[in-house]
């Protein structure tokens, strides 16, 4: 009697736009799974992306890449949700939240009934809000369920660093806190070039930049992107693609990721922002609580205020 034995890591991603195919793509080339499973409304698409990925198999580590439907993610290990719509002309935010929000409680308990032991990381837009959704309307361990949140920012703002200190990025490091939009915030009391304080680093460097004019450009990064090609998908796909590495390998990374907060971490309660937490096989292993100055506590917590004020808006 054949046994169904478990070969290696299982990946599903919900959504094979540009961002879910770009994801499975990233997965694919870093050998990061044994199986990659794509699901989408649009049946043909996921089919083709799967395929497309599954021919170049001779040339990245060995790996299952298919299509199929929800009860086909049983068993697997990360499920990765893409789907969602993006913003039209004159579309306000609290309305693409409502049509996101929507979709997200139509598809999570679908998933879930099917990979209940996952960890689920959320990618569709506005992530901070949807990762909230998704843990309400799926009732699985906030641990569980993890926004792409600002790991994009934070590499955005280390890119810009490294620019324009001439260094290379891996001597630097720097985040971005708080919600993944508008009113997130850069903690430059945490920040380093080379084992010295940003502000240390940026006496003995003329020229680096104002540390205003270097937010707004991390801020802006992203629109900028999508002005001059229309999307943004590469870059969401390796950072995506690096809390996946975190949980399949246990890595034990420090990711500002966006985790349900729970009046530990400053006093930030019951919305779903982004700060370092430890990402391992559980998901979620521990939160770090960094000290700041007061001046930067104001400012995440403004991040709080707005993500509060639109899920207030929202009824959820």
């Amino acid at each position: 009697m054949e046994k169904n034995v478990k070969k290696g890591k299982k990946v599903t991603v919900l959504g094979a736009g540009n961002v879910g195919a770009s994801i499975a793509f990233a997965l694919a080339i870093k050998g990061l799974c044994s199986e990659l499973l794509l699901v989408d409304i649009n049946k043909p698409k996921a089919k083709g992306e799967a395929m497309d990925i599954m021919q170049g198999n001779a040339f990245c580590p060995t790996c299952d890449v298919h299509d199929g439907d929800y009860p086909d993610a049983a068993g697997s290990d990360v499920v990765i949700i893409t789907v969602g719509i993006a913003r039209k002309p004159g579309q306000t935010r609290i309305d693409l939240c409502k049509t996101n929000a929507k979709i997200m409680a139509s598809v999570m308990p679908e998933i879930t009934k099917y990979a209940p032991n996952a960890c689920y990381v959320i990618v569709s837009n506005p992530v901070d809000v949807l990762t909230y959704e998704a843990i309400r309307v799926s009732g699985l361990s906030p641990k569980q369920v993890i926004g792409s949140g600002t790991v994009l920012d934070s590499s955005r703002l280390r890119t810009c660093l490294s620019d324009h200190a001439d260094l290379n990025i891996k001597n630097i490091h720097a985040y971005v806190f708080g919600e993944h939009g508008d009113s997130s915030m850069i903690p430059w009391s945490l920040s380093s070039i080379g084992g010295m304080k940003f502000d240390e680093y940026c006496q003995t460097v003329e020229n680096l930049g104002d540390k205003d004019a270097i937010e707004q450009e991390v801020r802006d990064g992203g629109a900028e992107v999508i002005k001059c090609k229309g999307a943004t998908y590469y870059a969401i796909a390796l950072s995506v693609s690096t809390i996946v590495e975190a949980i399949l390998r246990d890595t034990k990374a420090v990711l500002t990721v966006s985790t349900l907060q729970d009046g530990t971490h400053y006093g930030i309660k019951d919305v779903c922002l982004s700060l370092p937490c430890v990402v391992g096989a559980n998901g979620i292993e521990r939160e770090l609580t960094p000290p700041m100055t007061e001046e930067e506590i104001v400012r995440l917590k403004k991040s709080e205020t707005a993500l509060r004020q639109v899920i207030n808006e929202m009824s959820l």
